[in-house]
């Protein structure tokens, strides 16, 4: 083996870390040849060799020192001045480079990694540049980055057109930078999303209501329903779909029940009318289950319990 003085070792890793950092610069295709590979790894290997942890110390804390750099030099800058689309958008492709910086990284780092960091820190040096990215990035952006999701998504419910695969990455983002951590940055988006959901519907509803007929509101209660399990299926975790169609039973008929009820009799709507509406929307499921009912038999059995309690 090859002893390096620790200064001429720095000088090396510093040259891998400058080309690694091209990556996120906006060069994804750079690449590092079989030779730079070896000499970056044997010296990080040759390095951390030496008896002792001090070697390895000054290693680790160089290693996510570097990120760091690279996370204010060049991703925090990126992301300052964007908003709404071109903010997750922007995030979706720093977020992809750093991860494939990191990548690039880990493997030259690899026996630091094994041997010290994992073992001594408790935490590997993939869980370190994540770590990074969370609290200098993710952290700090959150809230601009869930509202313009937010934003996102009730602009398709208004019938503008945009990227679900935007949307879908968006939600990868929130689930990878969650992993293994208290705080779920997917399920508290859900959360915030299910509640403007209920908001909006519950405003809606109230009108719809009252100046449409029987008829009319059952309709628009079946292709609400129909749309947004379209839409949410793109970007959403299925039983995070269940949960938004449950929030749309709930304010689109729970909560009106006793209205459609009282709609039905002042209508003077007859059976056969009654059974008609019920038929129009008798092959949609309120969720994805066989033994979940659809929205006639939930429909129909809600009005007959309002019925009765009125």
């Amino acid at each position: 083996m090859q002893f390096i003085q620790l200064d001429e070792g720095l000088v090396i890793i510093e040259e891998a870390f400058q080309k690694a950092k091209r990556i996120v610069e906006g060069y994804p295709d750079t690449k590092f040849t079989s030779e730079e590979y070896m000499k970056f790894h044997a010296c990080v290997y040759t390095l951390c060799y030496k008896p002792g942890d001090d070697n390895k110390v000054l290693l680790h804390e160089k290693f996510k020192k570097s990120l760091e750099e690279t996370i204010n030099s060049t991703v925090l800058p990126s992301l300052a001045a964007k908003e709404n689309e071109l903010l997750l958008r922007e995030l979706v492709l720093m977020w992809s480079n750093y991860k494939l910086m990191a990548k690039w990284l880990c493997r030259f780092f690899e026996y630091l990694d094994r041997y010290y960091s994992s073992f001594c820190c408790g935490v590997s040096l993939g869980e370190t540049s994540i770590d990074c990215f969370r609290s200098m990035v993710f952290n700090v952006l959150h809230g601009r980055i869930q509202a313009a999701a937010m934003s996102l998504i009730n602009e398709e419910r208004h019938g503008k057109q945009i990227d679900p695969k935007l949307l879908q990455d968006v939600m990868t983002i929130f689930m990878e930078i969650g992993e293994n951590r208290s705080t779920s940055y997917y399920e508290n988006f859900v959360q915030a999303m299910l509640e403007e959901t209920a908001a909006f519907y519950s405003q809606s509803s109230s009108q719809w209501v009252v100046y449409d007929s029987l008829t009319d509101y059952i309709q628009k209660v079946n292709w609400c329903i129909m749309q947004e399990k379209e839409r949410a299926g793109h970007y959403l975790h299925p039983t995070s779909v269940k949960k938004l169609i449950q929030v749309l039973q709930c304010q689109l008929l729970d909560m009106n029940a006793l209205k459609l009820v009282e709609k039905l009799q002042s209508q003077n709507s007859s059976q056969l009318d009654y059974q008609e509406i019920l038929s129009k929307c008798a092959c949609l499921s309120i969720g994805e289950e066989s033994s979940t009912p659809t929205l006639a038999e939930h429909l129909s059995a809600l009005m007959a319990k309002s019925a009765h309690i009125h």
